[in-house]
């Protein structure tokens, strides 16, 4: 049985991050991933306050080589007549004004590669099937792609198992999110449309009559189109994934124009459910970081930023805790803290963005006491710097009730026809993921 001070599950952003900051500060970091890379991931639209966290990894220059810069993000209407364009150049501070988008599979892999170059001994094809806590540490059992078995005994155990949620499943933590239920349909096309000159990398999202699309270009002339929907809508379905988003997208005038000469590159994927949060983040000897603790939506793209937050801010506790366990408490309460902290901004516009007092809010924005430059550094990923955006972000917020309360009527309507569709899910089995 090989030994390690810690084993990470899942070689995507966070496990990569978390692998390769244990790893340069001496630590025996062992990271295991179920696929090989470069495999396929959705999830490519990155914030603009990912880039100092490239910067401090190391990867900034090979993120670049792949990344298409994206300046801001556009919204689409159905009830509006003109699409808004937020550009975080006019974010609260002015520092980071862009992003990327890039394919993830070669982001992922790059940040693979980097925790191996690091010193971490990296697993591809390698599938966890058991993880055992004890006095003393954690056993975990694998097996190779090739069918053979390994086995770790490890002082600390993190899973950044994504979506799968590996330890959540195992330890009963996994509970779907009572305030949000969505579905996804998706996939990649050649040929789109896409907005002129400096805007050309913007994303750009649409809102229909069963959720919201995505609209991601990418570097390479492909771009990444999906539907975030209400699961109802998603099992309304009586045809394939890649005919039903064809027929989805026609629901959406806007984006149908935009794919009007495009082809689809390869057959549509569409997911079950995937609104969750876990009960717990860590326990004696784990930590759950970014999509296997909780993910809501991807709306605001703030999944790949909330995962490498996590991990450096996970990264600093957990090194406490292999120098001093009788010393952690403080570092792990203030990890904790912190990924509550940015899930928790986000998931308030999230869980608002189908009422009508929220969509009238962000496509007329106005730059009263600096409510437009706080949304914009939310929207940026600017939450855990100091930034003093709450007080705007508290007027925002305060505008949007008294927007509701103005127009009871249809802001009530748009939230009992939200929670009735929750609530539907919530009384349906989970059915995962789904081809």
């Amino acid at each position: 049985m090989a030994a390690c001070d810690v084993f990470v599950l899942g070689g995507g952003p966070a496990g990569s991050t978390i692998a390769a900051l244990l790893a340069e500060r001496g630590w025996r970091v062992v990271v295991a991933e179920k696929e090989r890379h470069p495999r396929f991931h959705i999830g490519e639209s990155l914030l603009p306050l990912n880039l100092p966290l490239f910067e401090r990894l190391g990867v900034g220059e090979q993120i670049a080589r792949i990344g298409m810069r994206k300046h801001g993000a556009q919204f689409v209407s159905p009830q509006h007549e003109k699409p808004v364009t937020f550009d975080f150049a006019h974010a609260w501070d002015k520092s980071h004004p862009w992003a990327y988008q890039v394919r993830r599979s070669e982001f992922d892999e790059i940040l693979f590669r980097h925790c191996v170059a690091r010193g971490a001994q990296g697993l591809e094809g390698c599938r966890v099937s058991g993880v055992e806590f004890q006095a003393d540490g954690v056993r975990v059992e694998a097996r190779l792609d090739d069918g053979a078995p390994r086995h770790w005994h490890a002082r600390f155990f993190v899973d950044a198992s994504g979506r799968d949620t590996f330890l959540a499943n195992r330890l009963g933590l996994k509970q779907r999110n009572p305030k949000h239920s969505s579905a996804a349909l998706y996939g990649h096309f050649t040929g789109a449309t896409r907005l002129p000159g400096r805007e050309a990398g913007n994303i750009t999202v649409f809102w229909f009559e069963h959720g919201w699309f995505w609209f991601i270009p990418l570097l390479d002339g492909t771009t990444s189109v999906g539907a975030v929907c209400w699961p109802h809508y998603l099992k309304s379905r009586k045809t394939d994934p890649t005919t039903f988003l064809l027929q989805t997208i026609e629901q959406c005038p806007p984006l149908a124009e935009r794919l009007r000469d495009a082809k689809l590159v390869a057959p549509a994927t569409a997911t079950g459910n995937y609104s969750y949060q876990c009960s717990r983040m860590r326990g004696e000897r784990y930590l759950l970081l970014g999509d296997a603790f909780g993910f809501v939506d991807p709306v605001f793209s703030s999944g790949v930023m909330l995962a490498m937050n996590s991990a450096f801010q996970g990264a600093d506790a957990l090194d406490a805790w292999l120098r001093n366990p009788a010393a952690a408490a403080a570092p792990f309460r203030r990890f904790e803290r912190s990924v509550r902290h940015g899930l928790a901004q986000f998931s308030w516009f999230i869980y608002r963005m189908t009422s009508p007092a929220m969509r009238r809010l962000l496509m007329g924005p106005r730059n009263t006491l600096r409510m437009e430059e706080a949304v914009l550094s939310l929207l940026a990923g600017d939450l855990f710097r100091g930034t003093p955006i709450y007080r705007s972000l508290r007027l925002f917020k305060l505008t949007y009730y008294l927007l509701s309360l103005a127009d009871l009527r249809s802001n009530m309507a748009a939230w009992r026809r939200r929670h009735r569709l929750i609530r539907d899910v919530a009384e349906e089995p989970d059915t995962g993921v789904r081809a």
